[in-house]
């Protein structure tokens, strides 16, 4: 089968051809479902913001491995023994990792540290997942729709974290997908003022669509002064860092409300470290701050709301998977909202 394949660990915008990032369309072997096993002929798999990262060297691995966890697809085989009533036909997306249930972290309640979590590859024409991984997409999500499961369950694990309020004064710093997605939940949530900081344009059009009331370019606009005058002053309740800018994970700490709660959603570079006055933002503002690291928990709740997102405009740039190249040259470009890869064309 086909799978896009990571050959080349490096920079994938390195100037130099020779040391660039390099993925390439490999054939690998279909695996045969065992017990508790499907096997999904995968319909779309979009690329992540991550992917580039994880080619990049994010995480030490050495080339080749296969890449794509934001996927929809069809059961086409399963295993022995399923108990979740996953039969094949089923029109399914889901979790990309598969926690093993038994380790310290599983059995208490943070199976995103589990000690033996497994991925496979989900940029291909067939991946093999645990039935517990997969969630059947409702009747009205499209598959094309249906490959951003994975990232709506990363917004949801960020409202989840959040503990907001309705009425709650609340900004999202960066306008890519995750922040596009964590903007259409938190207007779900009643949020006020709710502000989109992003220097694209189109971006920001984007954002209006989808419930922002206000939306600032922070490299042009004084963020302090409109934060000031929006939140009569206060600041916001909410903050989301969705863009893993230093310069961006900076400013929310300062337009950071009382006791409101920062959430560094993005990734960042493994040796930035984000300065923090104790006095000013722990002491004096009881600031919580924290982070998310993949979505545990969530994947049920977000099959259960992903048919009343905006995700047509995230779906719409679509390259074959034979294109995968061509694919993340239009990531990297940062042109479109999102790219999707369908992995098998008889699929929709």
């Amino acid at each position: 089968m086909k799978q896009v394949t990571a050959v080349r660990v490096g920079n994938m915008k390195d100037p130099d051809p020779e040391k660039r990032g390099l993925v390439e369309v490999t054939d690998v072997p279909v695996k045969k479902p065992g017990p508790g096993e499907v096997l999904i002929k995968v319909a779309y798999c979009a690329i992540c913001g991550s992917d580039p990262h994880v080619i990049g060297g994010l995480f030490g691995w050495d080339a080749p491995f296969g890449i794509g966890h934001e996927l929809s697809g069809v059961v086409a085989e399963v295993g022995p023994g399923l108990k979740t009533g996953i039969k094949v036909g089923d029109r399914v997306g889901g979790n990309f990792r598969n926690y093993c249930g038994s380790c310290y972290y599983c059995t208490n309640g943070l199976e995103q540290w589990c000690e033996n979590a497994t991925e496979e590859p989900g940029m291909a024409e067939y991946v093999l997942w645990n039935e517990k991984q997969c969630v059947v997409l409702p009747g009205d999500v499209s598959l094309k729709n249906g490959c951003l499961i994975e990232p709506v369950s990363v917004a949801v694990r960020v409202m989840d974290k959040t503990h907001i309020k309705i009425g709650q004064n609340v900004v999202v710093s960066g306008g890519g997908p995750i922040g596009l997605l964590n903007l259409q939940l938190a207007n779900l949530y009643g949020a006020a003022n709710l502000t989109l900081l992003e220097p694209n344009p189109a971006r920001r059009e984007l954002a209006k669509k989808y419930g922002a009331k206000y939306v600032f370019d922070p490299l042009t606009d004084d963020i302090r002064a409109e934060t000031a005058r929006i939140t009569n002053g206060r600041g916001f309740d909410v903050l989301l860092e969705v863009s893993g800018i230093p310069s961006a994970a900076e400013l929310l700490l300062g337009i950071a409300a009382k006791s409101a709660r920062v959430i560094y959603v993005a990734q960042y570079a493994r040796g930035y470290n984000l300065p923090l006055n104790l006095y000013d933002q722990i002491y004096m503002k009881e600031l919580e701050i924290t982070g998310t690291f993949v979505s545990p928990y969530t994947f049920t709740r977000t099959a259960q709301i992903i048919g009343r997102l905006d995700l047509d405009d995230l779906t719409a740039q679509v390259f074959p998977i034979d294109e995968a190249k061509a694919a993340f040259e239009a990531h990297l470009s940062g042109k479109y909202p999102k790219i999707i890869v369908q992995c098998s064309p008889d699929m929709d």
